[in-house]
């Protein structure tokens, strides 16, 4: 094998030397926000700066070349750039024929695994026994009254729990708390407390309501034969009742009915059709009927023919309004305002209705693009008024997309004038600083939401509440490293990769990078992460789960702690989950593939 030449080896050095000058330079110019951070983050800060300036180099022609000679390609350099940097720029020294190499200027610089580790054990509680990823789970509202839902999933491996501020209030939160505090005294594990708060709602508004009729149907097979009947609770039901409920406006009508009785009645289409008496109970009867029933309120029942006052004869109570939406199409007219009048339904290609956050009508530039409801419909700004936008819808399904009330509004490339955090937050931050040991913060788009959030917490008396911040929107993507740096003033910080809200700004062909990105960074700051977002979300709502998102709890691995949303199947989700990162650490730490033994595969093995 031919011997390299030495002038190759100078080329690297000159090269990894220019880069390390950047990185050396870059520290200078952010020396007074290095060292506004608290004392322990100072280090954590210096090699966010090294790895952001490192990053703002195109590397991959050195990589190349230096993988070339079989030397490190600076690929994993994350948690200490500066060191791996200097070792790298020793080797080339030696190689090139100068004799030693130089020595790193911080010998004595903590371990970057070290400190990630450690500031994870402070944020996120001690790693669990079998596994280094955490779980947080998002308490449905039944936790407030179920203490045995709330065990069951601190059982199964649920290590923090998250009570969601934009739902319920302070009487159900203080009774969750409560109920994680008796479930950690019955399994004996502990589980610490997140508090999220609302942040500010950027929705669609109200939509007029439709008609109040309740449809009920049988179930049928795929020629449309009834295989089942229809049930339905006519009166008062039971409180252990699941079928669909009729409220009548006579009291006590429904109890005098009799099993077997057969219940006439003509529905909203003037269609003739009979309830049969199944069961009875004290102010309801349960009955089943072989055709679909439109029910209205007013619609008369009878047990026999139809007379008025004649004591067979009831009528249905009050129902509520059906929920309508607009049918929107791509090439229609979108317009939202700021008048939040119910809006009407049309097919003219034209709809208006309202948004909750006026600050848009103030912020927002023609050309700048509009998606609703999770991207599912998408335009582009074409007017501006002082009280109304303009889009023009360029995406929607080819059928049409329905959109309805309290959607939400994203507007990636509008620059917002609001703070992350709203009136209602810092009520409700009283309420978090009691009761939490990490308060989550939502819509950050600036080290400035940053700056106003530290502002509202007292360093001395609430120095035990953490924070953790949720990157959920393309601006603060593209701000992380000066939101970190601004973050790093505070004890103990984390970052949450609001994954749903991040991939409809970002669009979802860049959600894999972005989000690998964001993990990058943070492990240059040594700041833990959790990732969050539809999760096992198929198994949480259905037991089962789907083979793409059981690849993506894999990879969550990488983080440390995951999210988990609520769902009537949360404790299979959450022992799945504890299952699958377990299984994981033993394959992968961070981006570093660890070369366990594999039992897979035995080549001496004879294969029968």
């Amino acid at each position: 094998m031919q011997a390299t030449d030495p002038r190759t080896f100078e080329m690297l050095l000159e090269d990894v030397r220019l880069l390390r000058r950047d990185i050396l330079e870059a520290e200078v110019r952010q020396a007074a926000h290095i060292s506004a951070v608290r004392p322990r983050h100072r280090h954590s800060a210096t090699n966010l700066v090294h790895y952001a300036e490192m990053r703002a180099h195109d590397l991959r022609d050195l990589q190349r070349r230096l993988s070339e000679q079989g030397l490190s390609s600076l690929g994993r350099t994350e948690s200490q750039v500066l060191a791996s940097v200097d070792a790298l720029i020793a080797t080339l020294t030696r190689l090139a024929g100068h004799g030693g190499g130089v020595v790193s200027r911080t010998p004595e610089a903590p371990d970057g695994a070290e400190l990630l580790a450690r500031n994870a054990a402070r944020l996120l509680g001690p790693r669990p026994k079998d596994r280094v990823t955490r779980i947080m789970v998002t308490l449905p509202s039944d936790a407030a009254s179920n203490p045995d839902l709330v065990r069951s999933m601190l059982a199964s491996g649920m290590d923090i729990a998250r009570i969601n501020c934009a739902h319920d209030g302070p009487e159900q939160w203080a009774a969750m708390v409560a109920n994680i505090r008796t479930a950690e005294a019955a399994t004996g594990r502990r589980c610490l407390i997140s508090m999220d708060l609302g942040g500010p709602k950027l929705r669609t508004g109200p939509i007029e309501p439709g008609p109040a009729v309740r449809k009920v149907s049988p179930s049928r097979d795929a020629v449309g034969n009834v295989v089942q009947p229809a049930l339905l609770w006519i009166g008062t039901p039971p409180a252990d009742a699941k079928e669909p409920v009729i409220p009548l406006q006579e009291v006590g009508w429904a109890g005098g009915r009799r099993i077997g009785d057969k219940i006439r009645l003509v529905d909203a289409r003037g269609s003739h059709r009979i309830l049969t008496v199944e069961k009875v109970d004290a102010d309801g009867c349960l009955v089943s009927v072989h055709k679909t029933v439109y029910f209205v309120p007013g619609t008369a029942l009878s047990t026999r023919e139809m007379v008025p006052g004649d004591g067979r004869t009831a009528h249905v109570g009050p129902l509520p309004a059906g929920e309508q939406s607009l049918l929107i199409r791509r090439g229609d007219i979108l317009v939202l305002t700021r008048d939040l009048t119910p809006a009407k339904v049309s097919t003219s290609g034209s709809h208006r209705i309202g948004c909750t956050l006026t600050t848009v009508f103030a912020d927002a530039r023609p050309g700048e693009r509009v998606l609703f409801d999770d991207g599912k419909i998408g335009g582009v700004i074409t007017d501006v008024t002082a009280g109304e936008l303009t889009v023009e819808v360029r995406s929607a399904g080819v059928n049409g997309t329905r959109l309805r009330a309290e959607k939400g509004i994203n507007l990636p490339d509008t620059r917002l004038s609001l703070s992350a955090l709203t009136d209602q937050d810092i009520e409700d931050l009283a309420f978090v600083k009691q009761h939490a040991d990490i308060v989550q913060v939502s819509f950050v788009r600036s080290a400035a939401d940053v700056t106003d959030l530290l502002r509202h917490v007292d360093e001395v008396k609430d120095h035990a509440l953490d924070v953790v911040l949720k990157i959920e929107t393309v601006a603060a993507f593209e701000s992380l490293p000066q939101i970190l740096l601004e973050a790093m003033r505070w004890e103990d910080i984390g970052v949450m990769i609001a994954r749903g809200d991040l991939a409809v700004e970002a669009g979802f062909e860049r959600m894999a990078e972005v989000q690998e990105e964001i993990l990058w960074l943070c492990e240059s700051a040594h700041v833990p992460v959790i990732w969050a977002t539809q999760v096992l979300d198929t198994m949480a709502r259905t037991g089962l789960p789907s083979r793409a998102e059981v690849t993506d709890a894999a990879m969550a691995e990488r983080a440390e702690c995951v999210m988990l949303n609520k769902g009537p199947f949360i404790d299979d989700a959450i022992s799945m989950l504890a299952g699958i990162l377990a299984r994981m650490q033993d394959h992968t730490q961070k981006k570093r593939s660890l070369l366990r033994r594999l039992r897979a595969w035995d080549l001496d093995e004879t294969v029968r």
